[in-house]
């Protein structure tokens, strides 16, 4: 058994020349090193509901695992590490900054801490190659995909940031379905010194024009922000591009900026349904209500400012930003999914002490099983929770 610190430095600079399909192999050559019997990697599917074992040149592994149902999958759920009943195997999981990847099985006759230590430590370095890799080689795209994607999906999908992103101070998840299909919604969030950026969108229709329109109002909406303009800026900004591009698409949207410091939330609300502020365990009836600006397109905006409106979080505040896909979704008896059971769900997750990817991920199960695994509209949910912690402002 070799020095941890020299074989992870070994594995990044012989990661530089590995080709993506490559890099599990790599990977579990270097976990020998350390004294492992081997490593393998397994990412989660685009829906989330199945963790893919990336290829390696000798493996009688499953290649693919349930998130629900398996140990691999708990560790996935939960974010922490879990051991075998026989204590042989670690299942670890690979996380970049605080987006869920996937998980690394290890195995080892003696798996004592401080192995487990180092395992966690080559999960953690194992991710941040998959990610880096996965810019240029579509190794981690083929492996979550499971049927073809659409072309419209595949335009919004390049637009998309990672699902889930933060800082000790706040985290912001999102998840979209159909996943394949998309039609006109999208999402985005990023994060400056001192703010949380949120943006979902909603265009008309389910077709390539319309996940061309929700590309463009996300591609005009950063372009805005990065130059140094305002949520008042953004809107009439993607207004113009809808009106000049795709002048027969009406757009809904909210957008808006969580100020991280002192928990002042900043908000435009355009023909959308209004955002969720859920406090201590439960909704706080229309909190986040106000009057909506009209939509974007056909240049409603151009010539009068949006109404941008403002109220102070308190540590813990979550706000729940949702296309009326969601919350219009019907079962096959004509029953709608409804604001109520959306917060219900999501409340009851984080109750229950799952992270906010996976209280969405469940939300989505459920979503889905009430419309019987066919979604007739987009559902995008977007949870941003504001932590700042004991001795913050």
């Amino acid at each position: 058994m070799e020095p941890g610190e020299t074989v992870l430095s070994d594995l990044i600079t012989d990661s530089r020349l590995v080709a993506g399909r490559d890099l599990a192999g790599l990977v579990s050559r270097t976990g020998r090193r350390m004294g492992l019997d081997g490593t393998w990697m397994y990412v989660t599917d685009l829906q989330q509901t199945g963790l893919v074992a990336l290829p390696q040149p000798v493996t009688a592994e499953p290649q693919m695992l349930g998130i629900d149902g398996s140990l691999a999958g708990l560790a996935y759920r939960t974010e922490r590490t879990q051991r075998s009943r026989d204590g042989g195997t670690v299942w670890v999981p690979m996380i970049d900054g605080i987006e869920r990847l996937g998980v690394l099985k290890a195995t080892a006759p003696d798996l004592d801490e401080d192995l487990i230590r180092w395992c966690q430590a080559l999960a953690d370095v194992a991710a941040l190659l998959l990610v880096s890799k996965s810019s240029h080689n579509d190794l981690l795209t083929e492996a979550e995909r499971r049927r073809k994607m659409t072309v419209q999906g595949e335009l919004v999908w390049a637009f998309l940031p990672p699902r889930t992103i933060g800082t000790a101070r706040v985290t912001s998840s999102a998840v979209l379905e159909p996943a394949y299909d998309i039609g006109g919604d999208a999402f985005d969030h990023s994060l400056t010194e001192d703010a949380l950026h949120l943006t979902l969108l909603d265009s008309m229709g389910h077709d390539l024009a319309s996940g061309g329109a929700s590309a463009a109002g996300l591609a005009a909406c950063r372009a805005t922000r990065r130059s140094g303009g305002t949520l008042a800026d953004i809107i009439p900004a993607i207004d113009t591009i809808l009106d000049e591009w795709f002048t027969d698409r009406l757009m809904t949207a909210v957008i808006a900026n969580l100020n991280v410091l002192d928990g002042t939330f900043t908000w435009v609300n355009c023909a959308h349904p209004p955002p969720l502020l859920i406090r201590d365990g439960r909704v706080l009836p229309r909190m986040l209500e106000r009057g909506p600006d009209l939509p974007l397109g056909w240049a409603f905006h151009t010539a009068s400012p949006p109404t941008v409106h403002q109220t102070r979080l308190q540590p813990g505040d979550r706000v729940l930003i949702y296309s009326d896909g969601v919350t219009e979704a019907r079962s096959s008896q004509g029953v709608l999914f409804g604001e109520e059971r959306l917060a219900q769900t999501v409340i009851r997750a984080m109750a229950a002490g799952d992270p906010a990817p996976e209280a969405l991920r469940r939300l989505l199960q459920e979503l889905l099983s009430h419309q019987d695994q066919h979604l007739r509209d987009d559902a995008t949910i977007v949870l941003a929770e504001w932590h700042p912690g004991p001795g913050r402002p």
